[in-house]
């Protein structure tokens, strides 16, 4: 059974993640429920919830998004219909109605997707499906919460009657107002209600002349307000009628009050079931804001939270746009207490009351943001000491009441208690309480209780090294800015880097080394050597963190590599095979020209077909049987093969094309050079240089030196002047 104290709570801020889940309520009694979240006693009905409120996370990223939960708070109209005789009215019934529908459309739904929500079908499952009530409901109310008129035989006859009556009203007093209008009794507006009943606006000095009953006058008296004397028959009949249908309503609002009145205790389920829907609805929402997950629940005694948040402080950053920074931290049975030292304003309280706040909301069924490989075991206690306790009311120091507090963590403390305590032994004389610490230290290691303490002292940090089962860790410190870099480190202890702090914010180095010279030489070389190792872990850190960049640099750098080597090692092997084939080809080509010679010369058909069928026998036993598959691939490669070639010709053929559009447009651009005798000119696209020797009607001859040749003066082109 799991022991929590408010003080816990209150350490853990616990409230706060609990109203952050309650805003996220759509209903009344959700709110109130979420706020009354508490740790549950038993592993399987935890496991159950756990499992719920997964399962409603996943279903806002997969297509079968659960339907609307919400509903009107239903519980007085509840205790109310409790009471015999009595009855509720007609909106106390259509808010009944709608609740039962929307219970009906979850369990209906879960039962059809319980393969994506098992455990919450599980949950609709325990509560009955019925139609009985709301099929009672429609007979009598309509869907905008007003009686039907066939809801009994009588409320058709009186509201068929109330009807033909009105109709009545209403002529004989239009007949009235257009009677007196016309002789000039009636004011501008002319009518007017009084008592919801229709009445003339006569004018004070023609009052006694309209027959009728006054019901009224202005506020300065000078209309009356007069219900003719033709209407009042017909209106006190219909009042009348008003009357039964009153009497008609309650005795059927009675009678299904007395059908429903049966199903009191369903109507409770059915409101406790849609507000713990609401309740879970809140806690995955909550989830998907902080990246909450369910990790595993383990027997095993160990506690490994891996990249763990805080998530009070994630909402916080996230809201004001800065980092949060995770930390991963390991309890087991080999390392059962961990002492963190380091120097303030590090992140060793955050790092202490972010195991033990997402301990204590796993434990009260809420998904925490840790990595997916995480995993711990339940706690019988989770026992705190944090932060400033001075009791005012009890008149008790700081240090009395933290004794107080540690006699409480005596009495309680065995093998399934999880401790924090902030700043253990403070709040006493350095040596006498640090000597007590030691000792609760020691007694809660015995107990085998699990545990994390943050401390400055440096026989805490001793001792933790001593005991086989306890260990060290420290918040790394950057050694050059003394800037935290909010990472925790296990296994060593951390210095408070009191002098370099003090050095950083300007105190002078004398006043530091006259401190230095009041305490033990022994304790500040022991802190030197913590600082001096911290800053090593730093560096290393800091040398671990660019490797690993670096080595992910380098591994996305080969994989492109080895796709490049991929595609061209697949082009060379094509092309070979092609070059392979054209040889062969080749060959083929001029052992037949050989044979078609040897025939040319001696007309020999028996030789010629001799010579053809030993070719093709030679080609025969190279070839072996392809099968259907090797055939397939082979046709792929060919046509693969086939179409790069088409691609690389008409490549370039339009290239060439380009090319001499190119060199046409610079033609018509360029003006054209009268060639002369003694010119230096070559053939267009040509790349011989000749000289003009001669030109004959429109024809030149033009000497390359080991010949001449007679050449078109169109086809030729300018490079360079007759030398003179």
């Amino acid at each position: 059974m799991i022991s929590i104290t408010d003080k816990t709570l209150k350490d853990l801020e616990f409230t706060t993640v609990l109203q952050t889940i309650s805003e996220r309520c759509n209903t009344e009694i959700g709110k109130e429920k979420a706020l009354e979240i508490i740790p549950f006693k038993d592993k399987e009905t935890l496991l159950d919830v756990l499992l719920q409120t997964s399962e409603y996370l996943s279903s806002f990223s997969n297509n079968n998004a659960i339907p609307n939960h919400g509903f009107d708070n239903i519980t007085n109209d509840i205790k109310f219909l409790s009471i015999e005789d009595s009855f509720l009215e007609v909106g106390s019934f259509r808010k009944i109605a709608t609740l039962s529908e929307t219970v009906n459309v979850l369990l209906l739904f879960f039962k059809k997707f319980n393969d994506y929500y098992p455990k919450l079908n599980e949950k609709a499952t325990q509560v009955d499906y019925t139609k009985y009530i709301i099929q009672k409901i429609d007979e009598v109310v309509d869907k905008y919460g007003e009686i039907k008129d066939n809801a009994s035989p009588d409320l058709i006859n009186i509201r068929r009657d109330m009807s033909v009556v009105r109709g009545k009203v209403n002529q004989s007093f239009g007949q009235a107002m257009s009677q007196y209008n016309s002789l000039g009794y009636l004011d501008d507006i002319k009518e007017s209600f009084v008592e919801n009943r229709r009445v003339l606006a006569v004018l004070a000095m023609y009052r006694r002349k309209v027959k009728g009953s006054i019901l009224g006058s202005s506020k300065t008296g000078s209309i009356a307000y007069i219900e003719p004397e033709t209407t009042l028959k017909y209106s006190r009949e219909l009042s009348n009628l008003e009357y039964e249908e009153r009497e008609e309503i309650t005795r059927i609002l009675k009678k299904l009050s007395n059908e429903i009145r049966p199903h009191v205790a369903l109507l409770k389920q059915y409101q406790e079931f849609l507000s713990d829907i609401d309740v879970i609805a809140a806690k995955a929402k909550y989830a998907r804001k902080i990246n909450g997950i369910l990790p595993t629940i383990i027997e095993e005694k160990r506690l490994f939270f891996r990249d763990a948040f805080h998530p009070i402080l994630f909402l916080n950053n996230l809201e004001k746009k800065e980092k949060t920074f995770p930390q991963t931290i390991e309890l087991n049975n080999e390392s059962r207490i961990i002492v963190i030292s380091g120097p303030n304003a590090g992140g060793k309280t955050i790092s202490l009351k972010t195991v033990g706040l997402l301990q204590l909301m796993l434990q009260c069924g809420i998904l925490i943001p840790v990595h997916e490989r995480s995993e711990t075991f339940l706690f019988d206690r989770i026992l705190t000491d944090i932060g400033d306790n001075q009791s005012i009311e009890n008149h008790l120091s700081t240090y009395s009441y933290r004794l107080k507090n540690m006699n409480y963590f005596l009495k309680k403390c065995n093998s399934k208690t999880l401790f924090l305590i902030d700043e253990f032994g403070t709040g006493s004389d350095p040596e006498l309480g640090g000597a007590l610490a030691e000792t609760f230290l020691e007694e809660f290691y015995h107990r085998e209780a699990f545990g994390i303490i943050t401390t400055h002292y440096s026989n805490l940090k001793i001792l933790a090294n001593e005991l086989p089962f306890a260990s060290n860790a420290n918040m790394l410190f950057d050694e050059k800015s003394l800037e935290p870099m909010y990472k925790l480190i296990l296994g060593q202890a951390g210095s408070s880097f009191t002098f370099e702090v003090a050095q950083k914010n300007g105190i002078p180095y004398g006043l530091i080394n006259r401190a230095k010279k009041k305490i033990e030489g022994g304790k500040v070389r022991f802190d030197k050597t913590i600082a001096t190792l911290q800053k090593e872990r730093s560096k290393l850190e800091k040398t671990s963190l660019n490797l690993k960049e670096e080595e992910s640099k380098a591994r996305e750098e080969s994989k492109k590599m080895e796709t490049i080597n991929a595609k061209i090692q697949d082009k060379l092997e094509r092309y070979q095979e092609l070059y392979d084939s054209n040889q062969r080809l080749i060959y083929i080509g001029q052992k037949l020209d050989d044979i078609a010679e040897k025939y040319f010369n001696n007309k020999d058909k028996k030789v010629l077909i001799g010579e053809f069928l030993k070719i093709v026998e030679i080609e025969n036993s190279k070839r072996k049987k392809a099968t259907v598959k090797e055939k397939k691939e082979k046709e792929i490669i060919q046509k693969i093969t086939q179409q790069e070639v088409k691609v690389k010709v008409e490549e370039i053929r339009e290239k060439k094309i380009e090319i001499k559009q190119k060199k046409k447009e610079i033609e018509l651009i360029k003006p054209k050079v009268i060639l002369k005798i003694g010119d230096r000119v070559r053939m267009i696209d040509g790349k011989s240089v000749g000289t003009i020797d001669k030109i004959e009607k429109n024809k030149a001859v033009v000497n390359y030196g080991i010949f001449t040749s007679k050449v078109s003066m169109e086809e030729l082109e300018f490079v360079q002047p007759v030398v003179k």
